[in-house]
């Protein structure tokens, strides 16, 4: 039998992650509790309030949701004394969005602007250096850092790294089709010890598409895992 604290089981949201505890306790009792039943986030947070102080920040460091975020993009707007109709916070975010899930630093998009000589994606580069900037100063994380993070450390800290993956020998993750780039990464970096990886999804039901999720995560699992068996 598997230890109920080496099972790391990620859905999507709250209320998924809830009745997976429920079930759980259900069927186990008192030893389900630790079992990490919890969304893509709470498993990030957990780790970080563990782990993120390797990248400068305090363990009791900030979340920023996402009015706090639009806040902060509505104040460096105002500092550059750009014209939020061209520049509107909601839309910036988005793409500042976007780059997270890639892994590109704000210096990577100023570069890739001056290539292409974009001057709108630049002034965003701009924003966006300003926006890390000051969340940094903030001890502060946005949403899309909580994975963004959490990634960077298990892939830049060897040690971090093995003992997480020594830890969560069974990684299960529902709802794979909606993962982003971010999440994909995040799933590899962990179950990568000991390839015990369960997904579940379904690629006619991808609903977060707008979110950056990309359906070629689930297209492409059997090529990243040969071994892996499928149960239609």
């Amino acid at each position: 039998a598997a230890a109920p604290w080496s099972i790391l089981a990620i859905t999507f949201t709250n209320k998924a992650a809830n009745e997976l505890k429920e079930r759980l306790v259900t069927k186990l009792g008192d030893q389900a509790r630790d079992v990490w039943a919890m969304t893509f986030h709470s498993a990030c947070c957990r780790i970080l309030r563990r782990e993120i102080d390797r990248l400068g920040y305090s363990k009791s460091f900030t979340i920023y949701d996402s009015a706090d975020s639009e806040r902060v993009i509505k104040d460096i707007i105002k500092e550059m004394d750009l014209d939020d109709k061209t520049f509107p916070a909601k839309y910036v975010l988005a793409i500042i969005s976007k780059e997270k899930d890639m892994l590109n630093t704000p210096d990577d998009l100023v570069d890739r602007a001056e290539t292409i000589n974009d001057f709108k994606l630049l002034t965003i580069g701009r924003i966006y250096q300003k926006y890390q900037k000051r969340l940094q100063e903030n001890d502060a994380l946005d949403f899309d850092d909580i994975i963004l993070k959490t990634v960077l450390i298990l892939r830049d800290f060897k040690d971090v790294r093995n003992y997480y993956q020594q830890k969560f020998k069974y990684v299960l993750v529902d709802e794979y089709q909606d993962t982003n780039h971010l999440q994909y990464l995040l799933t590899s970096l962990l179950a990568g010890g000991y390839e015990n990886v369960c997904v579940v999804g379904d690629d006619d039901q991808s609903i977060y598409r707008f979110r950056g999720a990309t359906i070629e995560n689930i297209l492409s699992f059997e090529k990243q895992y040969p071994s892996a068996k499928v149960v239609r």
